[in-house]
């Protein structure tokens, strides 16, 4: 064995007056061997150097890993039984007295070594054993499941359920629909006599619609609506659809067959919301489809609506809107920062139905407001289709057509 490693070794022993336990010993000394298991590294030095470590407590962990018994993984299986959590992989996660970690701590210090920490060695140690006795995988990077662990006084477990993320697309078939959840006006949530008790605003949204039976399978605790944009309670979403993720915190459920789901889920829904291509995701869909670049547009059908009759003429001059600069509209202020985006209109097609009346179908940039580019929202939106025609003209119904992939 390498002679730093025995001058190592020394250097503990005395440092403790050998009041130190193989796990702490052989962890210490685990870097400059390449080796995890802490207990064989302490036996193969201690038979190096004939000698045996005291059996009074660790001063380093206070025979922490002691702790680590039948009762312990007990506590694990009885949480796990009781949640009837469905999982296949997991990590663990273990919380200690934070005089231990300072201990260990000033120990590698005042010795120059770079050590495993305790709390590694622990996740490590009952990691092992729960994958060998459940049959399931440790991984750190993704998990169904973290087994939390309480070692500060009489062994504790907690589960953390990670969520699952499914995405799709919607279509909403009729006007008055919130995409989510919208909480009541009056009593904010709390459920009160205008909303009878329902805490909202709305009776239902797309998320709801599409989340009940979802939670039902999966056994969640909530769900959260990701969607990429939204439109407005009196606006259709047509088409393919637009995209989303729906998270699913707490599932004890986890292996559901969404195919069924999605047929259940539209047939109960017909005419109102439908839900499609639902498939399972990860965590960083839920931003990608949030974040608009250049290449994403939108498409949308405006039925335009003036205050007098236009020049057919001007009409023309509309299919030249290029960029748009648009101020915070005043709809939107109390939630969105106020300030000038500047957005670009890619194509315009007009059908006109009357002398004030006509038909716009839009393809602009992700994130232009197209009642605005419409009103001008009291020249909040430069240039405008009632600007450009001379009138008054107000956005009478708007679909979106189409929503273009993240």
């Amino acid at each position: 064995m390498d002679q730093l490693v025995i001058t190592k070794a020394k250097e503990i022993l005395d440092k403790t007056n050998g009041n130190i336990c193989k796990h702490c010993f052989g962890r210490k000394l685990s870097t400059l061997v390449k080796e995890n298991d802490s207990v064989k590294i302490a036996n193969d030095v201690l038979d190096i150097l004939e000698l045996n470590l005291s059996e009074d407590d660790c001063v380093v962990c206070e025979n922490i890993f002691d702790k680590v018994d039948d009762y312990l993984y007990g506590r694990v299986y009885n949480k796990i039984d009781h949640l009837g959590v469905e999982f296949d992989t997991f990590m663990v996660g273990t919380t200690i007295s934070k005089d231990i970690k300072q201990r260990d701590d000033e120990l590698s210090q005042e010795l120059d070594l770079n050590s495993e920490s305790i709390k590694k060695e622990l996740n490590r140690i009952i990691g092992d054993e729960l994958a060998r006795s459940l049959n399931k995988e440790v991984n750190s990077f993704k998990q169904d499941i973290v087994v939390n662990v309480d070692l500060r006084n009489k062994p504790k477990a907690r589960l953390q359920l990670n969520p699952i993320y499914i995405e799709g697309k919607y279509n909403k078939l009729i006007r008055g629909i919130p995409q989510t959840k919208w909480p009541c006006s009056k009593c904010k949530g709390k459920g009160c006599e205008a909303c009878n008790g329902t805490g909202k605003q709305y009776p239902e949204s797309v998320e709801e619609l599409l989340s009940e039976k979802i939670l039902e399978a999966t056994n969640g605790y909530e769900a959260k609506f990701h969607g990429a944009g939204r439109e407005d309670i009196d606006v259709l979403m047509l088409g393919s659809g637009r995209p989303f993720v729906l998270e699913i915190k707490e599932p004890r459920i986890r292996k559901i067959d969404l195919e069924k789901l999605e047929k259940e889920i539209n047939e109960a829904n017909m005419g109102k919301t439908q839900y499609h291509n639902l498939k399972f995701t990860e965590k960083n869909r839920k931003g990608e489809i949030k974040q608009s670049s250049p290449d994403t547009f939108k498409v949308y059908k405006a039925l335009v609506k003036c205050d007098r009759e236009y020049d057919s003429e001007k009409l023309k001059d509309l299919e030249f809107l290029d960029e748009i600069k648009q101020q915070t509209p005043l709809r939107v202020l109390r939630r969105r920062a106020d300030k000038v985006r500047v957005k670009h209109v890619k194509d315009v097609k007009i059908n006109t139905i009357d002398d004030t009346t006509f038909e716009m179908i839009v393809k602009t940039e992700g994130g232009l407001y197209i009642k605005e580019l419409i009103s001008g929202d009291e020249d909040r939106t430069r240039p405008n289709v009632g600007e450009i025609l001379g009138v008054g003209a107000i956005c009478e119904q708007l679909d979106v057509l189409e929503v273009s992939e993240k």
